[in-house]
């Protein structure tokens, strides 16, 4: 029996990843969910039809780790924060999470409570990542070292009130003196904790992890190397099946081999993040990251010492790149998905199930985005 209702959309003749793959598959959308799904000839219906031509359809990409972009910097107030997403939205993310710098407690204490309203009220915002200032000065990337402290339950504390329920994530330095402490506060509340920035060896990372630390923050940069005999937080993080490694796959911070190498080791667990700056979406040029100066030269981010800062990352580019490295479909898909949505406890997110949200992404055969939709509503 057709549908009448003429705010649904039918998506026909995809090739539907979001599982597994489906030839021939059918989506449909209604009041913002999937309300149905199959393969072969589509189910009647009267409201707007789409024929995709065999073109890709996967979920909405999760990108639980950004900056900024499209000139953008979530640091700098709702007008810029909407740059941000409108610029990532463009590429096929369709949940983002707002990530700070390092800054002073008291000034991320202002950031926390400029940002909450937006987290609450913006669906797609999935939140706020803190990425720092609890880091590791000797690995500390593109982060001020004058505002790079050890965690005290007090800032803890200030952070968790300021942010009012919308802080998802914390990447800290489990090294750092009071790390455990702060690691299990923030945990009791219901934070993510991400190992990263870090000099910590493998027994450090282990108990972090073991405390309730469940993510690796951009794995690979800003942490001690995977050596064969003192293999340090990301060997802490291969050995423990519930935790997530996070991945910037641009061509720049990791090499190919290791790309594919880390799907291989970790299936199934890797997210594929972005990190990016103001640069992303918007051009190379002089750009700000924190107190820092960044310039972007060919789409590269370094700091004046040359270390790269950041990202000019879209998702959709970092699914061509882990593709273009090797890895199967399904699982490059999977890690723009379903798992950075269930990493910061979305279960919901990352799916084409039956009433899951209708976030989704129609994409060429070259991975090249075509069109995006979000809770069912077109964005591109």
């Amino acid at each position: 029996m057709p549908t009448t209702d003429q705010d649904a959309l039918l998506i026909t003749g995809a090739r539907v990843v979001s599982g597994g793959a489906v030839e021939h598959g059918w989506v449909r959308f209604a009041a913002g969910r999937v309300a149905a799904r199959g393969s072969g000839e589509a189910p009647a219906h009267d409201g707007e039809v789409l024929d995709a031509g065999g073109r890709l359809l996967t979920p909405g990409f999760v990108d639980v780790h950004v900056h900024g972009g499209g000139g953008g910097d979530v640091s700098e107030g709702p007008e810029s924060v909407a740059r941000v997403l409108e610029a990532h939205r463009a590429h096929g993310t369709t949940r983002s999470m707002l990530s700070l710098v390092t800054a002073p407690v008291d000034r991320l204490v202002d950031a926390l409570r400029g940002l909450a309203p937006l987290a609450r009220e913006d669906p797609l915002v999935l939140g706020v990542h803190l990425e720092g200032p609890f880091l590791s000065p000797d690995n500390r990337g593109a982060h001020d070292p004058g505002a790079l402290v050890a965690p005290t339950l007090e800032a803890v504390a200030a952070l968790l009130a300021a942010a009012d329920g919308t802080l998802v994530q914390v990447t800290m330095a489990p090294e750092l003196p009071g790390a455990p402490e702060a690691i299990r506060a923030f945990v009791d509340a219901g934070v993510r904790i991400a190992v990263g920035h870090t000099v910590a060896d493998l027994e450090t990372a282990g108990a972090a992890f073991d405390a309730g630390a469940s993510l690796l923050t951009h794995t690979f940069n800003a942490m001690p190397v995977l050596a064969h005999r003192a293999p340090g937080p990301i060997g802490a993080a291969l050995a423990r099946p519930g935790v997530t490694v996070e991945l910037i796959a641009d061509g720049l911070h990791v090499h190919p081999i290791l790309v594919a190498g880390l799907f291989r080791l970790a299936p199934g667990r890797v997210a594929l993040i972005t990190d990016a700056m103001a640069a992303a979406g918007f051009g190379d040029g002089e750009y700000r990251l924190g107190p820092l100066d960044v310039v972007v030269q060919d789409g590269a981010a370094r700091l004046a010492s040359g270390a790269l800062a950041g990202s000019t990352l879209t998702l959709d580019a970092a699914l061509r790149t882990v593709v273009a490295a090797g890895v199967p479909l399904e699982q490059a898909v999977l890690a723009a998905t379903a798992t950075p949505a269930h990493a910061i406890g979305r279960p919901e997110l990352g799916s084409l199930d039956v009433g899951a949200p209708a976030d989704a992404v129609l994409l060429t055969d070259d991975l090249e985005v075509e069109a995006v939709w979000a809770d069912g509503v077109r964005l591109r």
